[in-house]
Formats: structure tokens, sequence, C-alpha cells
């Protein structure tokens, strides 16, 4: 066993994949978040509903008693600051500042072109490629093809590296996920 895949998808899947594995042999397998190229850290512990609760409560899913009132709709409150020239100008908007702040924040995604995109998707395979082949060889040449944005430069540079290590490290840099 090497540096290879042993399961992706589903993280119950994955995790009960690998409590089964470190059953059969014993050895160090890190598990990574495919939004954020983090590395996760899980309980194995235990019988399979007890792993299966403690994600459900690591990955938020946790019931909610019905509470009385609207029911939310997706809304999260947070604070803005912003100056008083701001809310002057707020709101002056037609359907007031909430409407004018979402259409703001759309004419600004609409003209992102997928620069957002592509900034978190070399940042999760950056954060991957420094937990499991920091040390493989041309790394350094490898992370800035990443940032150059050159997919060829950096394909190029992960040569070397395991097979499902460089394929991984592929699929996370890419802003579709596409392989």
């Amino acid at each position: 066993m090497g540096s290879e895949k042993l399961a992706s998808g589903d993280l119950a899947d994955v995790a009960l994949a690998v409590n089964a594995r470190m059953a059969a042999a014993p050895s160090a397998i890190l598990i990574f978040d495919d939004t954020t190229g983090a590395q996760i850290d899980i309980d194995l512990r235990g019988t399979t509903a007890q792993i299966i609760a403690r994600l459900a409560a690591y990955q938020g899913h946790q019931p909610e008693a019905r509470r009385r009132g609207r029911p939310k709709l997706g809304v999260v409150a947070r604070e803005v600051t912003l100056l008083p020239r701001h809310w002057d100008w707020l709101a002056q908007q037609p359907g007031g500042a909430s409407q004018a702040l979402r259409r703001l924040i759309d004419q600004a995604r609409k003209g992102d072109e997928g620069r957002t995109a592509t900034r978190l998707a070399h940042e999760r395979a950056y954060r991957f490629m420094s937990a499991l082949a920091g040390d493989f060889p041309d790394f350094e040449r490898a992370s800035r093809a990443l940032f150059a944005h050159d997919l060829a430069a950096l394909e190029e540079a992960m040569e070397a590296w395991p097979a499902d290590v460089r394929n991984y490290a592929l699929h996370l840099a890419r802003p579709d996920g596409a392989d």
C-alpha cells in the first residue's frame, strides 16, 4: 500500500471503507474533503451505527426540533458594516437595501467570469498537495504551475507522482471538477 486512492464519494461510505481497511491491515490513511482539499479527521471507533451517528453530527445533519413561527427559508442574517453614505444610497434604491445588495452581488458574480471558482479550485488543490505531496519530487514546480494557471505544466511536474495522487490533484485543480 502506497499513495493510492481507497474510496471516494459520500463521507459515510469513505469512512466505512477506511474502517474496513484498517481492521484488515492497520496503516495511516488520510481522508480529504473534495470541496476544500483539506484533510478530515474522523473518529472510526465503535460500531458502524456509532460511526455513522458521529459523521452525521460532524456534517451538521442533526435533526432540528420544530420551532414555532416562520420556517427557515435558507436565509442567514449576517452583519454588514457600511458607512452612512452607503446606507443613504441603499435607502434610495428601488426595493430597499436588501434588494439593492442582492442585485449588486448578482452583477459582480456575473462579471467574475470564473475567476473566483478558479482561485478556490487552486487553493483546494494546493491544500491537498501540501498535505500529501509536499515531499514529492517537483512539488514546488507543480505549485508554481498550479498558481500560474498552467495545467499542462502542472501535469508535467507531477509525472513522477503516484497516479492516484496526481489524478486527484488535477481533479481538485479544475474549477468545474471535470477530469
